[in-house]
C-alpha cells in the first residue's frame, strides 16, 4: 500500500533523515532516536497502516520501556491499540486503549487524552458498540475543545454526527 497525503510525506522526510548522517551535530540540533521512531509511529497510526505500526511499534516501544518514558509507553500503547483494531482485534484494542489512556490522564496531557478517547471510539465503532463510541467521542471533543485544537474537534463532531 502506497502512502498519500502529509504523514506519507512525514515517513519519508524521517526515513531520510535516519539514512544521512547527523554530524557535525550541535547540541539540539539532531532528533534522537526514540523521537524518530515516536514519528514514525505516530505517522503509521495517523495513516491507519497495519503494516506499518506493527513494523514501528517494537522498535519505539523497546526504547519507551528502557528510558522508563511514560509519554511514550503510552503513545505506544495507544498505537498497539490502533493496529489491534485494524487486526480486528477488539478486546486487545481496548486492553491497550485503556492503558494509554490511564497513562495519559497520569499526565495530565489533555491532547493526548482526547487523541486516545477519539481512538476508543473508532474501536467500539469497529467492535458495533455506538453508544461507548459516542461516549467516547463526545469526552474526546470536551477535551480538544477546552484545548481549542480545531482540527480535532472538527473530526470528532464529523464522527459524532456520522452516529446520527
Amino acid at each position: 500500500m502506497q502512502a498519500k497525503g502529509e504523514f506519507a510525506l512525514v515517513t519519508q522526510s524521517i526515513e531520510t533523515a535516519r539514512r544521512t548522517s547527523g554530524q557535525p551535530v550541535k547540541r539540539g540540533t539532531m532528533a534522537h532516536e526514540h523521537h524518530i521512531h515516536m514519528l514514525l509511529t505516530e505517522a503509521a497510526a495517523q495513516r491507519r497502516d497495519a503494516g506499518a505500526l506493527r513494523q514501528a511499534i517494537p522498535g519505539f516501544e523497546e526504547l519507551a520501556l528502557r528510558d522508563d518514558n511514560k509519554l511514550y509507553r503510552a503513545i505506544a500503547q495507544r498505537a498497539w491499540g490502533v493496529a489491534h483494531r485494524l487486526a480486528g482485534e477488539h478486546a486487545e484494542a481496548k486492553r491497550r486503549l485503556d492503558q494509554a489512556l490511564e497513562l495519559f490522564s497520569e499526565l495530565g496531557t489533555r491532547w493526548q487524552i482526547g487523541r486516545t478517547l477519539f481512538e476508543m471510539g473508532e474501536s467500539a465503532m469497529a467492535g458495533s458498540d455506538p453508544a461507548a463510541a459516542r461516549q467516547h467521542y463526545q469526552r474526546a471533543l470536551a477535551e480538544f475543545e477546552a484545548l481549542q485544537a480545531m482540527p480535532d474537534v472538527e473530526r470528532t463532531r464529523e464522527a459524532l454526527r456520522g452516529l446520527d
